[in-house]
Formats: C-alpha cells, structure tokens, sequence
C-alpha cells in the first residue's frame, strides 16, 4: 500500500516546479482580482426578487468561474500534449496513477484563478447575500412582522424595503456577509493547506534531486525558448523560398536576408518526427541517463515512450 501511495504521488507537480510557475499563478490571482472589482462594480445587479436572487447570485459566482477554469485548461501546455497524446499514440503507455496525477495537475494550474475568483466574491458578500437573502427565516428575526415574507426578504440586498423594515435588513445583511467572508476564509485555508501538502509530497516522493530537478526544470525552460526561436527562423526562411520561388524574388528586409544567407534550409521536417516530439512526456532513464524530453529522447534514439528492459520508467511528470 505505501507503494502503490509513494508512486501515486511520485510524479507531483502542480504547480511548483519553477519560480515562473509560481509568478505565473500570483498574476492570474491578481489579474482575476481585478477582475472580480471590477465586475462587482460594473456588472452586478441583484434582481432583488424572488427566485430571481438565488439563480443570479450563483450564477455571478459560478459562471465566471466555470470560464475562467476552460480558458486556464485551454491555455495549459499539458492539455494539448494529452490530446495529441491520445490521438497518435493512446493512453496504453500511462499507468493510471500517472494519467489521474497529469489530469491533476491540469486541473490544479486552471483552478488557480477560478478558486481566486470565488474567495473575491465570497469576501465581498454581495452576490451571497444576493442569492440568500430570501431564504432567511422570519422566525429567526427578532420581532420581525408576521405579515412580510420571503418577497420582501429578497428585496433586502436593494435596500427597497419599508422603513420599519431597515433594523432588519441590516441584521440580515450582516449576517449574510458573515457566513460569505467565513466560506471564503476557510475556502483560503483549505486551498493553503492543499497547496502546502502538494509541495511537501512533491519534494518527499521525487525520484530526482534537487539540484537535478532544478537542471531539469532549466533545460526544458532552455529547450522551448531555442525551439521557438529556431522554428520562427526556420519557418521564415522557408516561406521566403517558396514565396521566391513563385514570384520569381522575395522582398527581405536586412535582417531576414541575412538569416537566409546565414541559414540555409533544405526542407522540412518529416510528419514522423513531429509526431515524435509531441505528446506528453514522463521522465525516464535509459541506461542509467537520463532523458529530459521528447526531443532528446528522439536525439538519442531512444524508442517508444513505455519502459524497456534497457531503460527505467521514472513515472516523473514533466510540468
């Protein structure tokens, strides 16, 4: 069982593999911060009417949410890796501790600003009190006249109400925004808790160490900048062939023509090695080396993405 729990946990990484992962959270955090103020400003309205209250102060705070999580699962690396993954190779070569711990850490980096999102708006209290404001029972307000209800309940959040009524709007807000700022406290501390046992397991269950891991984290950071920057060239000098070749001469400006003279490009990269270096990748050994990617497993020659007899299947997810 500890086994099985240690290789579970093996391959953590959700969201501290890197100082710029970390960077990159504490901005989405900030960014949707913002966000949240300036919808709060702007946009909420509460209807102030019955049934009405309770399905838009849910949806003030679950709609924007549930976008923000697509567009953080859209904009994550991994989820594009898993589908070309899928599609060109299947799943048969992930156990399924690592295909759970590689939806988690899709899942945990795009949870970052919806989880943002909703603690904002619980310690605001608005759409809180927006959405339960009706639901307060009568009984429970000292005094209150029998002869108002839950419509007049709902009405509370607009301060549209009698002037009988005001002692008893403000003690139902007041209770309200308690409950929302608490939800939102403990909503704080669990996601800290979380967090703190996601490090701790990480760095305890790592098969590499620290000062490798640190290496490995460098070289894939260094790999995608030379990458990027090599396929642009590339791609340019490219199109600048074919382009001369229709037209007969191509328009460069000083700094591509010397790309091009400095740089020449043969042709391109054949669909397999592509297909190759795509995909989502685990850490694995081969011969006791280690290999920090698709692309230098494919430049070594190494075969297959699955364990061998002459490599070591580290099941250490790449971030």
């Amino acid at each position: 069982m500890a086994a099985l729990i240690a290789e579970n946990f093996r391959f953590l990484s959700l969201f501290f593999k890197s100082k710029d992962v970390m960077i990159f959270n504490g901005l989405v955090a900030l960014g949707t911060v913002g966000s949240e103020e300036l919808f709060s400003v702007v946009a909420f309205n509460c209807p102030c009417s019955p049934a009405r209250n309770y399905i838009y102060g849910l949806a003030a705070i679950g709609v924007p949410a549930l976008a923000l999580f697509l567009i953080g699962v859209i904009w994550n690396n991994h989820t594009w890796n898993l589908v070309a993954e899928c599609h060109k190779r299947g799943t048969k070569n992930f156990s399924a501790a690592a295909t759970f711990l590689l939806f988690g850490s899709i899942m945990g980096r795009a949870a970052v600003a919806p989880v943002t999102w909703s603690v904002i708006s619980l310690l605001r209290g608005e759409a809180y009190i927006c959405a339960l404001s009706e639901f307060v029972r009568p009984s429970s307000l000292d005094k209150f006249p029998a002869e108002y209800g839950a419509e007049v309940l709902a009405r509370f959040p607009c301060k549209d109400v009698p002037a009988n009524l005001t002692k008893f709007r403000d003690e139902v807000t007041r209770r309200l925004r308690y409950e929302s700022q608490l939800f939102g406290w403990l909503l704080i501390g669990i996601v800290a808790v979380l967090i703190f046992l996601t490090k701790c397991l990480k760095h305890c269950c790592s098969p590499l160490s620290y000062r490798q891991e640190a290496y490995w984290a460098q070289y894939r950071s260094n790999e995608d900048k030379l990458f990027r920057r090599t396929a642009e060239v590339h791609s340019r000098i490219l199109a600048a062939k074919n382009v001369k070749h229709f037209f007969g001469f191509v328009a460069l400006d000083k700094e591509e023509k010397e790309l091009v003279q400095e740089f020449p490009v043969e042709g391109v990269q054949p669909s397999p090695q592509w297909n190759a270096i795509t995909g989502v990748y685990i850490y694995r050994e081969n011969k006791g080396f280690p290999l920090y990617s698709r692309l230098h497993k494919w430049a070594k020659g190494v075969e297959g993405n699955g364990p061998s007899p002459e490599g070591h299947e580290m099941l250490f997810l790449a971030s």
